[in-house]
């Protein structure tokens, strides 16, 4: 299956989500707000980070539920 831009780009967020939830769970450490956080004013980078790794998990589920809706019209 050859997998789109888009797909690439919510596989990585995807990646990157997991990974810092991983390290908050078990080091109680998270890398995204280290890396990207620090003051007042860059603490909405990491925020934005976040979304984009929600709605990346959003778009993964639509899009499974969407390409098995698929696979399952053509079976009949």
């Amino acid at each position: 299956m050859k997998m789109s831009g888009m797909d690439w780009v919510v596989w990585i967020l995807l990646f990157v989500g997991g990974l810092n939830w991983g390290l908050v769970g078990f080091f109680n450490y998270d890398l995204v707000a280290n890396i990207f956080g620090g003051g007042d004013m860059t603490a909405m980078v990491p925020r934005v980070i976040y979304a984009l790794v929600g709605l990346a998990a959003l778009w993964s589920l639509f899009s499974v539920f969407m390409k098995g809706s698929k696979d399952n019209s053509s079976v009949m």
